[in-house]
C-alpha cells in the first residue's frame, strides 16, 4: 500500500500553533527574556508564526533566530574534525534567556541534539525547551519535546512531510505511506 494521507490541514496547523503559543507563554509566565530559535529550514517559519501569535496574545515582541545544524550532525558520513563555521547565525544575546527551539518534526532526536550543541556555542541560556509541530516517535536519544502540535505514531518506513506557505505555497502535513 502506497499513498499520501493528510494529517493536518491549514486550519488544524493554525489551531495547533495557537495552542503551542499559549503553552509557551504559560510555561514561561509571559514572554519576557524569551528567544525562539527555528531549526533550519522549516523550523524558522514556524518560529516566526509562534512569535506573531505570542505578540498577539502578550503584546510583546519575541526575538526569532535561526540555526543551521548541518555541521553539528553526528550522522554525517564525512564529518571534518573542525566543522566549517558559517557566519554567526544567532544575533541575539542568548545568555540567561529562555530558549524555545522550534522544528517541524521530531523523529530520532539527533537534529535537536545537534541544535543544542550549536546553541551552546553561542551562549548559555537559562533553559532550552523544544516546540515541534509533529512528534512521530522513534527516538534514538532521550529527548522529549515540551510543546507538541500533534503526536503521530508512525512506522519507520513512513515519512512525515510538513508543507509551509513560506516554502511550499501551502500549509499541510502529509504522511507518505510506503510498503
Amino acid at each position: 500500500m502506497e499513498g499520501k494521507k493528510i494529517l493536518m490541514d491549514a486550519a488544524a496547523m493554525n489551531r495547533a500553533l495557537t495552542r503551542i503559543a499559549h503553552e509557551i507563554i504559560e510555561a514561561n509566565k509571559g514572554a519576557e527574556d524569551l528567544v525562539l530559535v527555528g531549526i533550519e529550514t522549516r523550523g524558522v517559519p514556524l518560529a516566526r508564526t509562534l512569535a506573531a501569535k505570542i505578540k498577539a496574545i502578550e503584546n510583546r515582541e519575541v526575538p526569532v533566530e535561526s540555526i543551521n545544524i548541518t555541521f553539528y550532525r553526528d550522522d554525517l558520513e564525512k564529518k571534518s574534525e573542525q566543522p566549517i563555521m558559517e557566519e554567526r547565525s544567532i544575533q541575539s544575546d542568548i545568555n540567561n534567556k529562555g530558549i524555545v527551539l522550534v522544528d517541524d518534526v521530531i523523529f530520532t532526536g539527533r537534529t535537536v541534539r545537534a541544535a543544542m550543541d550549536a546553541l551552546m556555542d553561542h551562549g548559555r541560556p537559562s533553559f532550552i525547551k523544544l516546540a515541534t509541530l509533529i512528534d512521530r516517535g522513534h527516538r534514538e536519544l532521550p529527548i522529549r519535546p515540551d510543546f507538541v502540535g500533534k503526536n503521530i505514531p508512525t512506522s519507520s518506513s513512513e515519512i512525515v512531510n510538513v508543507h509551509l506557505e513560506e516554502i511550499d505555497d501551502e500549509n499541510l502535513v502529509l504522511l507518505d505511506i510506503k510498503k
